[in-house]
């Protein structure tokens, strides 16, 4: 039986071939992959993708808002004073006066937590020195007021040290003594130097007895 010639491949389009030790053509082995890098995905997997952006950064001096509407009474002049643009908002967060602080320091979160930067923050205290203050004291009034001086964080004083603080966007009154005459004028200044919001930490009835609706 003839079978026909198988066409013959030319050898310029067979696959190279070398010579093996004993003589017979093998054909060229394909070359290893090697190792991937860690930017290089196996096949089928997404990888890691691009860089997460970084989030944008808080716009400055946002409006707090220290307390929830349920939470805290605004004394009834201090809704007259709203319609006048000029003036600090006030803001009375009841609490007792074993509690003013606690208050104080919450009000300070909220504020910081809406953005409101550090150096605009100032808390008085009417009776006994706020801890953080008590501790600073310790080494010293120079050491002291030259963190007022700065103006970078969050100051605490005394009432009794009125016209010693400068004024600030914020003020916080923690009510954690008795609102005796000097309490009394420290609150009205504290009014006059808050250049957005002043707030009051204290007992409602006691603060709006000794004020008289005047704040």
């Amino acid at each position: 039986m003839h079978f026909p010639e198988e066409p013959q491949i030319p050898e310029s389009a067979q696959s190279p071939r070398v010579a093996s030790a004993t003589g017979r053509v093998a054909p060229t082995p394909r070359p290893v992959p090697g190792p991937r890098s860690a930017a290089t995905p196996r096949p089928g997997s997404p990888g890691r993708g691009p860089a997460r952006p970084a989030p944008p950064a808080p716009r400055p001096h946002p409006t707090p808002a220290p307390a929830p509407a349920a939470a805290s009474t605004v004394a009834p002049a201090a809704q007259a004073r709203s319609e006048d643009r000029a003036a600090a908002q006030f803001q009375l967060i009841p609490a007792p006066v074993g509690g003013a602080i606690d208050a104080a320091d919450e009000a300070v979160d909220l504020l910081l937590d809406s953005g409101r930067a550090p150096g605009d923050i100032l808390v008085l205290t009417t009776g006994e020195q706020h801890p953080w203050a008590a501790h600073e004291l310790s080494f010293g009034e120079a050491a002291y007021w030259a963190q007022h001086d700065a103006g970078d964080d969050v100051f605490f004083a005394g009432t009794a040290n009125t016209g010693r603080y400068a004024p600030r966007p914020v003020i916080i009154v923690a009510v954690n003594g008795d609102l005796d005459d000097a309490s009394v004028r420290a609150l009205s200044d504290a009014r006059e130097r808050a250049g957005v919001l002043l707030i009051v930490c204290g007992d409602p009835q006691s603060v709006n007895a000794a004020l008289g609706a005047g704040v």
